[in-house]
């Protein structure tokens, strides 16, 4: 897998692109430079940079709802305590 195809997945993965679409651009951007960089410097700063900006993009994602622990517990006791409720009548 190159760089940019895992960097792709994780911009949809995180759902950034309408939130901050010019950090994801440059995600992109620094993604192509790693892969096709020749010098290993060049490719080790694009790295670095990439690094930095994923960091940043991951901050900026929204938090998910769905499979949340804290839900998940939330749901759970909801669960217990309906039964709990229902097996006392």
């Amino acid at each position: 897998m190159s760089a940019l195809d895992g960097v792709d997945e994780e911009i949809t993965r995180l759902a950034v692109a309408d939130v901050a679409p010019g950090l994801v651009a440059l995600a992109l951007k620094l993604a192509t430079a790693v892969d096709t960089s020749e010098a290993a410097s060049s490719m080790a700063q694009a790295a670095r940079e990439l690094r930095a900006v994923l960091a940043d993009l991951r901050k900026l994602a929204p938090v998910a709802e769905e499979g949340d622990a804290v839900n998940d517990i939330a749901r759970q006791r909801e669960k217990r305590r309906s039964e709990a409720r229902a097996s006392g009548d």
